[in-house]
């Protein structure tokens, strides 16, 4: 599968959002609009070296490990964050370009190429 430069979502106040782009951006800001998942979110994004496993994230939450696991899930469903196995933990990380889609979304009068 080749990368290529396409244009991401533009801004909501430069053109209305096609019925496909319309249902993406739900389904990512459906995962963002849970208090847990924005956070998770947050702490995974600035974390030192830009990921962080689930052991590093547990502590901040009153939550068990499978349902800080389960948050992650949905994170990465929407395609928010990105996990890797590294023997018996997952690393994750913020998946930088669905962040800049979402930004150009909300941000009036800016347009941005991100890679596919």
């Amino acid at each position: 599968m080749s990368k290529q430069a396409e244009p991401c979502s533009t801004s909501l106040a430069r053109e209305p959002l096609g019925e496909d782009n319309a249902a993406d951006l739900a389904r990512m800001f459906k995962a963002l609009a849970d208090p847990v998942r924005l956070r998770l979110l947050s702490l995974i994004a600035s974390h030192a070296g830009g990921e962080a496993c689930v052991c590093d994230l547990t502590d901040a939450f009153e939550l068990t490990g499978p349902t800080i696991s389960h948050h992650l899930k949905v994170l990465r469903e929407a395609g928010l964050v990105t996990g890797e196995r590294r023997g018996t933990w997952v690393y994750y990380r913020a998946a930088a370009e669905v962040l800049a889609r979402l930004s150009a979304v909300l941000v009036p009068g800016e347009d941005r190429v991100v890679s596919a």
